[in-house]
């Protein structure tokens, strides 16, 4: 009995085009900020795209930017304080991708309390104006430390330097 050669699959197509061969991937977790609280970076570069992961107002050393104390050991929270941290740590990511805040597409906000929606729109217009980015705000359930208020996790669109 003659066997047969099982014909071998089609070839798939480089996933990659040829215009963004030469544009890696790149992904960084970034010395100096918060570590991320998982198996994730800080930002991935996608050719002419710059993914930046939920941001919040943690410092490096874990503590949280607008997250105090009263005399009586109650938690004192300022979403201001926080959303203006959040977002200069969007724009220190930014600029270690080789971008800046100018370069921003999308903005996805995610406050704990909707109550905060006008005190984060007060400092997010510090930032932005409306020719800037596309923008959506939700209210969630729950964020990942009982200090935090607001994330927020951006798109940005810079070509790398040639």
């Amino acid at each position: 009995m003659e066997r047969r050669a099982k014909p071998s699959p089609p070839r798939r197509p480089a996933l990659r085009s040829a215009r963004c061969a030469n544009r890696p991937l790149q992904s960084a977790v970034l010395s100096g900020k918060a570590r991320p609280r998982g198996t994730f970076p800080h930002f991935r570069r996608a050719g002419d795209f710059i993914f930046v992961s939920g941001t919040s107002a943690r410092r490096a050393d874990d503590s949280i930017v607008g997250a105090t104390l009263d005399a009586g050991g109650q938690p004192l929270l300022d979403v201001r304080a926080q959303t203006r941290a959040v977002l200069e740590n969007i724009r220190d990511i930014l600029a270690s991708a080789g971008a800046s805040l100018a370069d921003v597409v999308e903005v996805s906000s995610f406050l704990l309390r909707m109550e905060d929606f006008a005190a984060y729109n007060e400092v997010y217009a510090e930032f932005f104006d409306v020719t800037g980015p596309a923008r959506t705000t939700v209210a969630v359930a729950e964020l990942p430390h009982p200090a935090l208020l607001i994330e927020i996790k951006v798109v940005a669109y810079r070509p790398p330097p040639a």
